[in-house]
């Protein structure tokens, strides 16, 4: 009886990495969804009718190349910073709530845990960029700092008027305050933090750490195989995690009518996900002046003056 903890904590592991791996389809997804977008089909062959296997290709390919060490690398450095883009990638959905009691660990600081972990992947960036010996992905590790720093600041301060509303830094006690949607309250917190949320999971408009045509691929230039499949893996896992704590905190997370609360969470996080592709298939790259204007100029100013708001409107509703 006494194993029974470690071996559910275990299960719940399993299944948290289970479903992180299952988002992989969403390539096949961004793909289709690029073509149509772009007037083309998108993968058809491998898988027909609609080329559904070509994920499964892509990974024996990246399964069967050559894992290459640059020479002069920093070996260590650069052998390790895939994991450490990952790991926080997986961390992130533990305190994730999927539905009343669907949660890993419903922590009481769940918004700060998530504010920590998501913090590592500017350590990851460094790390692949000054351990690659290229410039370009030193080059590409250097604004990966600069936009990470620059965003994750508008993005704590959105969700502290959120946590503000709830009385609680738990993602569970947030969704059962919700009498409304958050976003009906903070509709200024919910854009700060939305567009936050995109130049935090380097996507277009904001992706200048790859800017392929500027830096062949930046920070991960010089990896190849399952090394570069794991920087790829961690992306599509930020963008589920960051559309599911905007369902979360924004627009009631599980809770909905008739259908059961699992349903609608994974509903309103794929909805995200979908806008979020949506938006790198149809805006252009910004420059790096313009993409750190936005974020201290703009982003910043407008989460204090929303935080001000919010306790203004405590002081006044009792909310």
């Amino acid at each position: 009886m006494d194993w029974w903890p470690l071996v559910w904590s275990v299960i719940k592991a399993l299944l948290i990495v289970t479903f992180v791996l299952a988002n992989a389809f969403l390539i096949w997804v961004e793909r289709k969804i690029a073509g149509r977008f772009q007037r083309r089909l998108g993968p058809m062959r491998v898988g027909r009718p609609h080329g559904w296997a070509q994920t499964f290709a892509d990974l024996i390919k990246l399964l069967s190349k050559e894992d290459v060490v640059p020479g002069g690398a920093e070996k260590w450095l650069f052998l390790i910073a895939p994991l450490v883009a990952f790991i926080p990638a997986l961390l992130v959905y533990m305190v994730i709530p999927f539905g009343p009691t669907w949660v890993v660990n419903d922590l009481n600081i769940g918004v700060l845990f998530i504010s920590a972990v998501t913090s590592f992947s500017v350590l990851a960036f460094f790390m692949s960029g000054w351990g690659s010996n290229n410039k370009y992905s030193v080059l590409g590790a250097f604004r990966a700092a600069a936009q990470l720093i620059s965003y994750e600041v508008p993005l704590v301060l959105s969700m502290i008027a959120v946590v503000m509303l709830a009385g609680s830094m738990s993602l569970n006690d947030i969704v059962k305050a919700q009498t409304v949607p958050y976003v009906l309250l903070q509709p200024l917190g919910f854009l700060i933090f939305f567009i936050a949320a995109i130049a935090e999971l380097n996507r277009t408009p904001f992706d200048l750490a790859e800017a392929e045509s500027e830096l062949v691929a930046g920070y991960n230039t010089e990896y190849s195989g399952m090394r570069w499949a794991f920087f790829f893996l961690a992306e599509y896992a930020n963008t589920v995690s960051a559309s599911a704590i905007m369902a979360t905190l924004f627009f009631g997370g599980w809770k909905g009518p008739l259908l059961p609360p699992v349903v609608w969470f994974l509903l309103k996080t794929y909805i995200f996900v979908f806008i979020i592709m949506w938006i790198r298939w149809t805006l252009p790259r910004v420059r790096i002046d313009q993409l750190l204007n936005l974020g201290w100029k703009v982003l910043l100013p407008a989460a204090l003056l929303n935080i001000a708001w919010t306790g203004l409107l405590g002081l006044v509703f009792k909310i």
